[in-house]
């Protein structure tokens, strides 16, 4: 099917074969470990369904650090077989996105009384790119007192004793999450949005499908498909008590949060991995216009459809980064905009949030319900492959497939042969926007999001109206293609998860949102009720996101 049938615009055709074909798969649950079960069942040539409640990515793989890392810090907890997997993961996920996953020195300073020591510090890391087969021109580089504060002067300087670069990848959780769901649709697995599981359907006391529901229309229609994957993240186990086969091991939630300030007002020189107080690490990060900061690692049982950043999570995320960098004198009403997230990991009696295991485990219920849980965005490739081998053996044993090939699978926007050709596309784009007036970091943002699907954004761009504002003009060709391209039905999950403006440039979306709704509106055929809706659901997001509220009532 091509590219061009992920579109909201399709939806009904898609809806239509959900109900009357006979799938061998059904993956519930449209997140990176998701979307990588549908991308690798359907290339070895099963016939797959994916169903998302919600938007694509809308749950924790939107809100991670943002990362392909190794989990250096997995090493502490002696897990080696875990930094190895991840840790070789990394090199593969850039080979198949290397627009999207970039290479990110990071700089581990090691200062008085927090870190590991120097020399265990040097043998951990030389470990680390040992298990993560690191090349050797991005293996650990062991810095000095004065090496260290070279590379960021905003350091405290009386605790620094010396520090470590490494090697590590940037990307964007939701857009890798979405381009793998594409290239799974390109092949022919049926994926939709907004679509939940209601019930499961039973065979001789066997998972045999389930009662779907179009969470827009309500409607409801059955799906049948012998092997059924439960990849919800933190509902793993409301589905599994649906399926009367909660027993045994449990998902433990646990809350990571971000805050965002404005690059000048944290402006370190690089990606930066530092102690707290607590003995926890985070992450500095600069990202255009922005710098993050992340994350925190608490116990959660709220609310898992409502996860925000409490002013309690910012001030300690503050006192984290002044502490370590005592000339910025960061404070909450530097905060532009904030996620939170919650990672599904397994229960552990007697351990601590931040002791507990990052490994992914499969349960299978004895009605044939698989469910995954745990596991981390770098590791998303290998999960899937353990989950698809299970469902072959359990269901098609009999039948002949391919092994799993998907690390040699591009994602939808990669053309390049590798990340040279990336830099070059980028600068090429940058010279042809600069005629049209725009800055060169615009380049990188539209590359670093969609590579080389760039073209059919620019393309439109180039055809708008030449007296509109070219901010507005470039923001309404990115809807364009995201509409017809990328499934998005709401106003959210065009600036949340289709461009991260919500999260990295908060203010473009507060002066363009009325036009970019008009303009959705315009594309979905949206009342002026819902095109009213739409932007006070946006709205409601940013004050939260900008802890606007929490603030206001201290």
């Amino acid at each position: 099917m091509a590219s061009h049938g992920f579109s909201v615009t399709f939806r009904e055709q898609l809806l239509e074969r959900l109900r009357s074909e006979r799938f061998d798969l059904l993956v519930i649950g449209g997140g990176i470990t998701g979307a990588g079960i549908a991308l690798d069942a359907v290339s070895r040539g099963l016939k797959v369904a994916l169903v998302e409640r919600e938007d694509f990515a809308s749950g924790t793989s939107s809100r991670s650090t943002k990362l392909i890392h190794g989990g250096l810090r997995y090493l502490k907890q002696l897990e080696f077989g875990l930094v190895k997997e991840v840790g070789s993961e990394r090199a593969v996920v850039h080979n198949l996105a290397p627009h999207l996953v970039i290479p990110e020195k990071m700089l581990l300073p090691l200062s008085e009384g927090k870190s590991l020591g120097y020399l265990l510090t040097s043998f951990g890391l030389k470990l680390y790119d040992w298990l993560a087969d690191v090349k050797k021109s991005d293996q650990r580089r062991m810095l000095t007192r004065a090496q260290t504060l070279r590379y960021e002067p905003l350091l405290k300087k009386d605790f620094i004793k010396g520090g470590a670069i490494y090697a590590e990848y940037r990307t964007d959780d939701a857009r890798l999450t979405l381009e793998v769901m594409k290239t799974a649709f390109q092949r022919g697995a049926i994926c939709v949005s907004y679509v939940a599981a209601r019930d499961f359907l039973y065979e001789d006391k066997r998972v045999a499908g389930a009662r779907i529901v179009d969470e827009l229309t309500k409607r409801e229609l059955d799906l049948r498909a012998p092997a059924i994957v439960n990849a919800t993240g933190p509902w793993v186990d409301d589905l599994r008590t649906a399926d009367a086969s909660l027993s045994g091991k449990r998902l433990h939630l646990t809350k990571g949060v971000h805050i965002v300030v404005p690059r000048e007002r944290l402006p370190v020189q690089q990606a930066i991995y530092f102690d707290v107080s607590d003995g926890r690490m985070i992450f500095a990060i600069p990202r255009g216009r922005v710098s993050y900061i992340g994350t925190t690692d608490t116990n959660y049982d709220g609310d898992k459809d409502h996860v925000v950043a409490t002013v309690e999570d910012a001030e300690y995320l503050i006192r984290a980064v002044n502490d370590t960098f005592p000339s910025v004198q960061l404070s909450l009403n530097d905060v532009e905009s904030s996620w939170a997230g919650l990672r599904p990991l397994i229960h552990e009696e007697g351990k601590s949030e931040s002791e507990l295991s990052r490994k992914d485990e499969i349960f299978v219920s004895p009605s044939g319900l698989i469910s995954i849980a745990g596991g981390k965005l770098t590791g998303y490739r290998k999960m899937a492959e353990r989950v698809v081998d299970l469902v072959i053996h359990r269901h098609f044993g009999d039948q002949v497939f391919r092994e799993c090939f998907t690390n040699r699978i591009r994602l939808a926007g990669n053309t390049f042969g590798s990340y040279d050709d990336v830099v070059a596309y980028r600068d090429a784009v940058a010279r042809q926007l600069a005629g049209a007036g725009l800055e060169e970091y615009v380049a990188e943002y539209l590359v670093g999001n969609y590579g080389q699907q760039t073209d059919l954004i620019i393309r439109h761009f180039l055809q708008m109206d030449a007296a509109m504002n070219k901010d507005l003009a470039l923001i309404l060709s990115e809807l364009w293609f995201c509409f017809h391209h990328e499934m998005i039905v709401t106003l959210l999950d065009f600036f949340l998860r289709r461009t991260g403006l919500v999260n990295f440039d908060i203010m473009r979306v507060e002066r363009w949102k009325s036009e970019v709704a008009e303009e959705l509106g315009r594309y979905a055929g949206w009342s002026a009720e819902r095109k009213k809706s739409e932007i006070d659901a946006l709205d409601t997001y940013i004050a939260e996101a900008r802890l606007t509220k929490r603030i206001a009532s201290i």
